[in-house]
């Protein structure tokens, strides 16, 4: 096994679900105002996964007061408390890109049958 690769096991989060593109998560991120620490949860689309291992991020694209915002996430990072998948949506492709010119209605994704 690679050395890197033993410095990096440790440090991989097994509490991460299943995340894939069109999936609709609530990504709870610490975030530090001056002195004080406090969780902000920021609820969105999964736009685009990327990476691999320790370096695995990914992006959520919310719309807030009429106005698309996107964060990326790195997943294994200590500043992430907790990500939960509120709904799985379909998606055709990797890259979800094309939301981006959607508003509203035309925005949503249908959702996953679970059979």
């Amino acid at each position: 096994m690679n050395v890197l690769d033993e410095i990096v096991k440790d440090q991989l989060r097994s509490d991460i679900p299943d995340l894939a593109p069109g999936d609709t998560v609530k990504v709870a991120a610490k975030v530090v105002e001056g002195n004080r620490e406090r969780i902000q949860v920021f609820e969105g689309t999964v736009l685009r996964l990327t990476g691999g291992g320790i370096t695995r991020s990914v992006t959520v694209r919310r719309i807030a007061s009429g106005v698309g915002v996107e964060r990326t996430f790195k997943v294994n990072s200590p500043r992430i408390d907790r990500i939960e998948v509120v709904r799985h949506g379909v998606a055709r492709r990797a890259k979800l890109y094309f939301l981006r010119k959607r508003v509203g209605k035309a925005a949503t994704l249908r959702e996953r049958r679970t059979s």
